[in-house]
C-alpha cells in the first residue's frame, strides 16, 4: 500500500512529497485543480496550507479536499519509464 509520510509546500501549486516507500519527488499539482471542489485550492493561500492526513495517509487541505496517494505518486513520476507498467495498471495512461 502506497502512501505519503511527509509533504511540505514549495511555491505555487509544488509540493514535495515523501512516500512510505521512501521514494521523494516534487507533484505540480496546477493543472489537476478541476472541478468545484478544487476552486478554493486555486487561491495559494488555501493551497500552501496542505497537510499530511495520518489516518488518511495523504495530503489533505482545510477545505477537506484530498488527492489519492497513487494519484500524486503519479504527479511526481509519471515519465519515469519503469513505472509505466504500474501507472497502467492504476489507470492512469
Amino acid at each position: 500500500m502506497l502512501f505519503i509520510t511527509e509533504a511540505k509546500y514549495l511555491s505555487d501549486y509544488k509540493i514535495e512529497v515523501l512516500f512510505n516507500n521512501g521514494k521523494k519527488g516534487i507533484a505540480d499539482l496546477k493543472h489537476v485543480l478541476i472541478g468545484k471542489v478544487f476552486e478554493p485550492l486555486k487561491e495559494k493561500t488555501i493551497f500552501s496550507q496542505l497537510k499530511v492526513d495520518v489516518e488518511l495517509e495523504t495530503i489533505v487541505w482545510p477545505n477537506g479536499v484530498d488527492l489519492a496517494p497513487e494519484f500524486i505518486y503519479y504527479q511526481v513520476f509519471k515519465n519515469e519509464p519503469q513505472l509505466q507498467t504500474q501507472f497502467k495498471q492504476w489507470g492512469y495512461i
